[in-house]
């Protein structure tokens, strides 16, 4: 098993040359980008499996459970199996966008009870900038056989979010924390006592992970704290993902509500507050 949750471009390349070669996949997804399918089959890291995030780690969105519910654990375990997957596979995911979109398919293969899943650090981008060929067109995987129990990744439901008392962290870009812009979601704004925390300040400029040391400090100055277990939302529970993701590389362990804003905001007996929160100033 490979140590960290986050996998260089080097470590990938040797492990598919051994014996244990990866399953590799490609979710490649983007907030109002209905072409993702299309940009894998442009080219992708060879032999790397497209997943559809809107139809294979979704349930159908509802007003009432958001845009992106978690899937039933049955259809993901449908899907994972179509992937290639088996119960000691060792698993990488990436996209094209610092891994914003694919950390979702890491949450769920991890709270579906796998541990040997990684995330490839600045996703395709990397592996371009190594010089390394793509392939085009749609890999065809032989089944998998993995079986996935759930609930190994920490939930809250909505009614969870509105009573706690833990820190909880809105991933999404600061201006729609402020309610300044809101391109897709009922109302705008953000769940009252949140706070801003852009999850794509995460990541350098080239889209991959801040050190680990640096992210802890940036969590460390928004309130984060060792003896707590941050909640993490964002539009509709994918960025979110990716929240988890870089409080775990910091040390922490984070909540996902998957519900996350989509969910909330079209609910009008929950409350909605705008612009900025009392420790936005503390945002790193």
């Amino acid at each position: 098993m490979i140590e960290s949750m986050v996998i260089r471009v080097d470590d990938l390349t040797e492990a598919m040359l051994s014996d244990r070669p990866p399953v590799i996949l490609d979710v490649r997804w983007q907030l109002g980008d209905p072409h993702g399918h299309e940009h894998y089959r442009a080219g992708h890291v060879p032999g790397a499996v497209f997943v559809d995030l809107d139809r294979e780690l979704a349930a159908p969105p509802t007003p009432a459970r958001g845009r992106h519910p978690l899937p039933d654990l049955a259809d993901l375990q449908v899907a994972a199996r179509r992937w290639g997957i088996d119960d000691d596979s060792l698993v990488v995911v990436y996209d094209d966008i610092g891994n914003l979109a694919s950390a979702r398919a890491w949450w769920l293969l991890r709270w579906g009870g796998l541990t040997d899943v990684h995330l490839l650090d600045g996703g395709l981008g990397a592996w371009r900038d190594a010089g390394l060929r793509v392939s085009s067109g749609d890999a065809t995987p032989r089944p998998g056989t993995v079986t996935l129990t759930g609930g190994h990744m920490p939930v809250v439901d909505i009614d969870d979010v509105a009573a706690t008392s833990t820190a909880l962290l809105d991933a999404r870009a600061a201006q729609r924390y402020r309610g300044e812009v809101e391109p897709v979601d009922p109302r705008a704004g953000h769940i009252p006592g949140a706070i801003s925390a852009p999850t794509a300040e995460n990541l350098r400029p080239d889209g991959t992970f801040l050190a680990p040391d640096a992210l802890r400090r940036r969590f460390t100055e928004i309130g984060v704290t060792d003896d707590d277990v941050p909640i993490t939302y964002c539009g509709s529970g994918v960025n979110a993902a990716h929240q988890v993701a870089a409080l775990e590389l910091a040390g922490f362990r984070g909540a996902l509500f998957p519900g996350s804003w989509s969910q909330w905001s079209a609910d009008p007996a929950r409350p909605a507050e705008t612009g900025s929160g009392p420790d936005d100033s503390k945002r790193g």
